[in-house]
């Protein structure tokens, strides 16, 4: 307990200095703030998602893989569509998928309307790993907002919402 507390007041240190320097430099403290805050957070869920990932034998782009054709429900997705989500190379994305069917979780088939295409599905074991990903993290991310009344929980997430569109915004301008 010791040690956590000791890490946390490290990480606040370093928190206040960078927002200090920030400051200094003639940025506005609320904007440095906020940032330092989301980056923060950011770093401390990667971290915790590569552990619970780990722990289930997942890697992230076997995770980005389950996590897509979860949302796909049933629609397959192609192999091509796959790696642009991944953001890797097709043949990567090839290599990562016969890993995941040696496993079980996915399954690929031939497209019906044309053959020279593949169609990938979440397999059974598939969707129990997905499911049991997702509980985890639920018990992380409710822990994580637990200080949170549900009325500031929605503000925060009203707020992140308009920064992340405000980003989406400039990405494509």
């Amino acid at each position: 307990m010791a040690a956590r507390k000791t890490a946390s007041q490290s990480a606040q240190r370093q928190y206040q200095a960078a927002v200090r320097a920030y400051v200094a430099a003639g940025g506005d403290e609320s904007v440095q703030r906020v940032i330092t805050a989301v980056y923060g957070l950011t770093r401390k869920l990667d971290k915790w998602y590569g552990r619970q990932l780990a722990d289930l034998g997942l890697s992230h782009g076997e995770w980005a893989v389950l996590a897509h054709l979860a949302k796909s429900g049933d629609s397959p997705v192609t192999p091509s569509q796959l790696a642009d989500i991944a953001n890797c190379a097709a043949s990567s994305m090839t290599h990562r998928l016969d890993r995941m069917a040696e496993r079980g979780w996915v399954r690929r088939e031939p497209d019906p309307a044309n053959r020279t295409r593949v169609l990938v599905t979440l397999d059974t074991a598939g969707w129990e790993l997905f499911t049991a990903a997702v509980r985890e993290a639920d018990v992380v991310e409710s822990d994580t907002l637990a200080g949170l009344t549900t009325a500031q929980r929605e503000t925060l997430a009203s707020l992140l919402e308009v920064v992340i569109g405000s980003l989406d915004d400039l990405e494509t301008a």
